[in-house]
């Protein structure tokens, strides 16, 4: 496909995910997970991250002008300043079920995602956006931020009373994400603590990439207790867990990659340390998640010398190796055209549906359809930024990034 082809393709699937998108908004409130079919799965109850991943998505959709895109994005603020708040102890729930019963911990994840849908929300001129993020970013440094280690805690009560022992990377990680992109939205309204934002989000890449990773072969130890030692067998009884899975995780060493491009982006004096730490996890990921058990795609997980633990092959790690990919073309560090080109490849051959342009979400070790892991098609988040990213120059969200194109 010659390449200005190929670019028109990429935006008509950028526009069939967010008519996927909009299919998961609920006239209850909030965004619903979708279904193999692309419909709300009643099943499932309406969690926090989805809403706060669609808000998202519908934001980039405004930016992009997609039709119904702003009525969705204000949807979702609403439901953050509404349906998922806490209005007696702050914060926000973590699941809201169709029956308005709550799962009431305070979890630092789907909190990070509340800071960027928000953020994004701002970064379009949303004015209850930008109360949200403000909300949400005076939460975070008050029950989630710890000081003397530099990370987010994991999980409270709902009266911000009792905290969690366990400490995880996933939810810091997502943390960059969300400050990076807090920062940019705060630049944008004139807010002077922006610059305090991207030092944080640096202070937690530097303990997890530039040491915990650096000193563990590039792969990323992902689960910690109180004080932040690593427990390398945590849930090796549960190895396909969804959040918390056993081992190294493939695809977060090619999202950190990216990460670590974003912010030497949106620094003014980047440290070194993350262009050579993005291309060291970039390998680490390709060489042992990529087609390592005799079948095209990357493995789930691995054993802390490699082996693979969970063969199923996530969507959303090869729309993480595209964002990876394209952020270190986009820096100078190697052309990695034909790397794009072989994830783009399998994406066609296994993940993208024809019928509406949806991603597979989960596929077995021979690339058939599966849900060991998770079932459905729960949100576009990945995917979309994935058909985006080659076309934006790097910078520390995405939604910055669109306003620069």
């Amino acid at each position: 496909m010659a390449a200005t082809d190929f670019q028109s393709w990429r935006s008509d699937q950028t526009h069939l995910l967010l008519d996927v998108a909009l299919r998961s908004v609920s006239d209850q409130g909030g965004f619903g997970w979708l279904d193999e079919h692309g419909a709300i799965d009643y099943t499932q109850p309406r969690f926090l991250w989805i809403t706060c991943r669609m808000t998202h998505v519908a934001a980039i959709g405004t930016v992009l002008g997609h039709p119904g895109c702003r009525e969705a994005m204000e949807h979702g603020v609403k439901s953050l300043s509404e349906l998922f708040l806490d209005d007696q102890y702050g914060g926000w729930y973590t699941v809201v079920d169709w029956d308005g019963t709550v799962d009431d911990t305070k979890a630092a994840y789907p909190h990070a995602f509340v800071i960027l849908a928000a953020s994004s929300a701002t970064m379009c001129g949303s004015d209850k956006g930008l109360n949200v993020l403000k909300q949400a970013l005076d939460v975070s440094l008050a029950h989630f931020w710890d000081e003397e280690h530099s990370m987010v805690a994991e999980q409270w009560d709902r009266q911000f009373s009792t905290l969690d022992p366990y400490r995880g990377a996933n939810a810091n990680m997502h943390t960059v994400e969300a400050y990076l992109a807090a920062a940019d939205a705060l630049d944008l309204v004139g807010d002077p603590t922006a610059p305090q934002w991207r030092a944080r989000a640096l202070a937690i890449a530097n303990r997890l990439i530039n040491q915990e990773a650096r000193n563990n072969s590039w792969r990323i130890p992902e689960h910690f207790d109180s004080q932040w030692r690593r427990q390398m067998e945590y849930n090796r009884d549960r190895p396909a867990d969804p959040f918390r899975p056993y081992g190294a995780t493939v695809g977060h060493e090619l999202e950190w990659a990216r990460l670590c491009l974003d912010l030497g982006a949106a620094l003014a004096n980047p440290p070194s340390w993350l262009r050579e730490a993005a291309a060291r996890l970039y390998d680490r990921a390709i060489g042992d998640g990529w087609d390592v058990d005799g079948e095209d795609g990357f493995v789930y997980t691995t054993d802390w010398d490699g082996t693979p633990q969970v063969h199923e092959r996530m969507h959303w790690v090869v729309a993480e190796a595209i964002g990876a990919s394209a952020a270190l073309r986009a820096a100078g560090i190697r052309d990695t055209s034909t790397d794009l080109d072989r994830w783009w490849e399998y994406a066609r051959a296994y993940l993208i549906d024809a019928r509406d342009g949806s991603w597979r979400h989960e596929l077995d070790r021979h690339n058939k359809p599966s849900s060991t892991v998770w079932s459905g098609r729960p949100d576009v988040y990945h995917a979309l930024q994935a058909t985006l990213i080659e076309s934006l120059p790097l910078a520390g969200s995405i939604a910055a990034a669109l306003t620069l194109t």
